[in-house]
């Protein structure tokens, strides 16, 4: 009996570790799950990004009609860039504050005539989709069908 335990433990010995077929299937299970992930990945990126633009712009709209508010019911007619993340309506000592996402891009365009204004803005890390508020239609931040720059909003 006790020969037999012996041999037994001796074989186990020899059968420690993984063989090279079994370390390669478990490469390739990797490999296909990265190859899945990967591209899920980068679409929710592109559409956080793209939602943060548009979550940009109806910020934009809250200050813009707070500023019309607050202002004997003026619209701000200039816009400035003090930093890469910070567009600022209007001038001193009533503007109006816009914090922008990271990437974004908001520009604010007023026509004095029609006393309306649009914004339209997009982010460098979406899908390349602007989002354009227009207040004489009122309703909601509605994606461009023409590509735009912010010269052209």
């Amino acid at each position: 009996m006790q020969d037999l335990i012996a041999r037994l433990r001796a074989g186990k010995k020899n059968d420690e570790g993984f063989t090279l077929i079994e370390l390669l299937v478990v490469v390739v299970i990797i490999g296909v799950l990265v190859a899945i992930a990967v591209p899920v990945y980068l679409n929710y990126r592109q559409g956080a990004a793209d939602k943060s633009a548009q979550s940009d712009v109806r910020g934009a709209i809250s200050a813009v009609e707070q500023y019309y508010t607050n202002n004997g019911n003026t619209f701000p007619a200039s816009k400035s860039e003090n930093a890469a993340s910070t567009l600022v309506l209007g001038t001193a000592p009533n503007i109006a504050t816009i914090t922008l996402s990271d990437k974004t891009q908001l520009g604010y365009v007023y026509d004095a005539t029609a006393k309306t204004y649009k914004i339209c803005a997009n982010n460098a890390g979406g899908s390349g989709k602007w989002y354009v508020y227009k207040s004489a239609e009122g309703g909601s931040v509605t994606t461009s069908a023409t590509a735009l720059t912010l010269a052209a909003c």
